[in-house]
């Protein structure tokens, strides 16, 4: 066995990961997973070993690991949402999602590529080992064209039927399903659905919605396609000057389109809840500190963006992995 001099000296021109683990006493694959910051490397461990490292001067070649195991060790997230003023990247979709996603995947020691599905064509993209889809898009267009890609692909979303990609989401019918019961027990029977049933997850929204009222209201379909306060109070406000418009409850697919609406009723003196109940999906933040506060259905987004990311590294490893949803929970609040 090589003295730690000999060793030392062997550093000076081209000291492997071997060297290192003989000197660490412990295996190649350790020294590996120490360097990757991987949890299945004790912290004592992966500290002792990063220290031995330092002091010999050794530094872990990514691109020959990466070229040795076919593998660039990146996963490219593509958000599907176009930013605007009213809906900013910043909101908690798709950031409580994307922290999920990239908590997981770092702790596996793979790096997170952020884009979009107009820069699929740029080389970290391409030379990804897979991509996680947040957003299915209109009519699914944005899953469509990832699949052309032929890369491992993780979607969130809602399942729609005879497709074969892989989905993570909340339980959006159950969601609508919550909803209804809320306006049931109040005895609400004149009711306004608000979204663009043309994306999976808000047209599951709706049909829970509808399906779970069972007769017992109308339901009468707005569909903006923006999911933004100035939406929301768009379309209440063209609805509220239609001759003989008359509602008692709004079942909106985001918290800022319920927002909008609340606004709307208010500019035409319609108290809230009192004269009109509103129900938001989400439940942002900012939903608990409106006023008056707002009920709205939950997810759990970061959850979700975990669920994600250990979805795409089984199919990286070539496990089986099936699809799954989350549930969503009711936040009763005094809209």
């Amino acid at each position: 066995m090589p003295s730690n001099k000999s060793v030392a000296r062997k550093a000076e021109t081209a000291l492997t990961m071997e060297d290192l683990a003989k000197l660490a006493g412990v295996s190649k694959i350790t020294v590996s997973r120490a360097l990757r910051d991987s949890p299945l490397v004790t912290v004592e461990t992966r500290e002792k070993i990063r220290a031995l490292a330092n002091e010999q001067g050794y530094r872990f070649n990514v691109s020959a690991r990466n070229l040795r195991m076919g593998r660039s060790y990146s996963v490219a997230v593509v958000v599907e949402m176009t930013p605007v003023r009213g809906r900013p990247m910043s909101d908690p979709y798709p950031l409580e999602l994307l922290g999920g996603i990239t908590q997981e995947l770092t702790t596996a020691g793979y790096s997170v590529v952020l884009t979009s599905k107009q820069l699929m064509n740029t080389a970290p993209v391409q030379g990804a080992d897979g991509l996680i889809l947040l957003g299915q898009g209109s009519h699914g267009e944005a899953v469509r064209t990832l699949q052309q890609t032929g890369m491992p692909l993780v979607v969130w979303g809602a399942p729609e039927p005879d497709t074969d990609y892989i989905v993570v989401g909340s339980d959006n019918r159950k969601g609508g399903i919550s909803a209804a019961e809320r306006f049931i027990a109040q005895g609400r029977q004149k009711l306004v659905f608000l979204g663009d049933v043309d994306h999976a997850e808000v047209q599951e929204r709706c049909a829970g919605f509808i399906d779970a009222m069972g007769g017992r209201a109308t339901v009468h379909i707005i569909r903006p396609k923006a999911f933004t306060f100035e939406a929301g109070f768009d379309s209440i406000s063209a609805l509220l000057k239609k001759k003989g418009a008359n509602f008692d409850g709004v079942f909106a697919a985001s918290d800022l389109l319920a927002m909008g609406a609340i606004r709307a009723l208010a500019e035409k003196n319609l108290r809230v809840p009192e004269n009109v109940s509103v129900i938001g999906y989400d439940d942002t933040p900012g939903a608990a500190s409106f006023v008056p506060p707002l009920t709205s259905v939950h997810q759990y987004l970061r959850d979700g963006g975990v669920l994600l990311a250990k979805k795409m590294l089984g199919l990286i490893e070539g496990l089986p992995v099936a699809s799954e949803m989350l549930p969503t929970t009711l936040m009763v609040r005094q809209t």
